[in-house]
């Protein structure tokens, strides 16, 4: 099956109630039992719900998974990958990456006795002089938020694989749609599906993707032991947002490709960050191993201070100054004072977050209006 009709059938089975196309919303928290233990396999919504239970599957068809697990946030996602770990453990990871995993890593689970590591990937020498017997797990986020650095998936599963430890890939800015981690040799892949799979600004919801059976029983478990699930509201609006994915990304990718080419061609625009650019600096590996470029791009304007660039931001008029990303609406933000706000500033600007950087996530407007408001905020 190929992707597009995936993300429309993949997982899916005609709902056996009413043969309903739409899988239904099953807004309950309990199941009648014929006697205690016999049910038609649905005992209690934390611990499965028809809604997810679909939703998962559709999860899992599209990143050629064999499992798919759903929780109530992307961190939440996170947060159960980092369970699998005990005191001592420690973590190598990118450093140029997501302020809440950052925050969640450093304020919640080093106080645990679990030890991170933060270093660019792009030197696979530097990942290797980190590594030692209690390394357990290899956290990528590609391509990164907000620098859009892009890491080599396969050169760095080959490590993993080679001293057996966990791959995981944050995907979430590539989405099913450009990349798919597990096929490059990533053991579990990540999704704040609150961005591009449900893609419409309306859902908070997380997602893991993975293969191996023993890792899948234990994230099932968390999922149930620690209650950090979605409702089947949420579920079902990212069900549905899923089946226009291709479709959305198809278009954030053709307009991403024109903000990013007009802004590295205007004379006040210092450095921009896309990986469809020759000048980016994994340019070649972006070829390789996606299919296309993506929605999200970076960028500075010359000389601008801190103040300058939130003037410029307030001026944008169709790019809506807001958090988050994925959303058919263009929406920008300001990295180092909202979402790296949780980063200290030495250890943000190391990696390129300084306070004139500047983050788009491009939606899927016409273009011609999204490059006049950009031109528009330009002084």
């Amino acid at each position: 099956m190929k992707f597009n009709t995936k993300t429309i059938h993949g997982g899916q089975k005609i709902d056996p109630a009413f043969n309903s196309v739409m899988q239904p919303i099953y807004q309950t928290s309990t199941y009648a039992q014929e006697r205690p233990g016999v049910n038609k396999g649905f005992e209690y919504s934390r611990t499965h719900n028809p809604t997810r239970t679909a939703l998962q599957n559709a999860f899992a068809s599209l990143e050629n998974a064999k499992y798919g697990v759903a929780f109530s946030s992307g961190l939440a996602a996170i947060d159960a990958i980092i369970k699998l770990l005990k005191p001592g453990d420690e973590v190598v990871s990118t450093n140029d990456l997501y302020g809440g995993t950052y925050r969640l890593f450093t304020k919640i689970f080093e106080k645990y006795g679990v030890k991170f590591h933060f270093t660019s990937m792009h030197n696979l020498e530097d990942v290797k002089s980190l590594i030692n017997d209690k390394t357990k797990v290899i956290w990528a986020e590609t391509p990164t938020n907000p620098m859009i650095n892009v890491f080599d998936i396969e050169a760095l599963a080959e490590i993993s694989n080679e001293k057996n430890i966990l791959f995981v890939v944050d995907n979430t800015f590539a989405s099913p749609y450009l990349q798919n981690p597990l096929e490059l040799g990533a053991d579990i892949v990540m999704h704040s599906a609150t961005k591009y799979l449900a893609g419409h600004s309306d859902v908070v919801l997380g997602a893991l993707m993975l293969n191996d059976d023993d890792l899948a029983e234990k994230l099932y478990f968390i999922q149930n032991a620690s209650g950090a699930v979605p409702g089947p509201q949420d579920c079902f609006l990212t069900l549905r947002g899923i089946k226009t994915l291709h479709v959305r990304m198809q278009r954030h990718c053709e307009n991403a490709s024109k903000v990013a080419n007009f802004l590295n061609n205007h004379s006040m625009v210092e450095k921009v960050y896309w990986p469809g650019l020759k000048t980016h600096t994994n340019h070649e590996v972006a070829k390789k191993q996606m299919s296309d470029f993506g929605g999200m791009l970076s960028f500075r304007i010359k000389d601008y201070s801190k103040d300058q660039t939130v003037k410029f931001l307030e001026r944008l008029n169709l790019f809506t100054l807001a958090e988050s990303l994925g959303g058919v609406e263009s929406l920008c933000g300001h990295p180092a004072t909202m979402t790296h706000a949780s980063i200290p500033k030495e250890e943000r600007e190391k990696s390129g977050v300084t306070d004139s950087l500047i983050r788009l996530s491009v939606g899927i407007e016409d273009s011609e209006d999204l490059l006049e408001d950009l031109q528009n905020a330009f002084l």
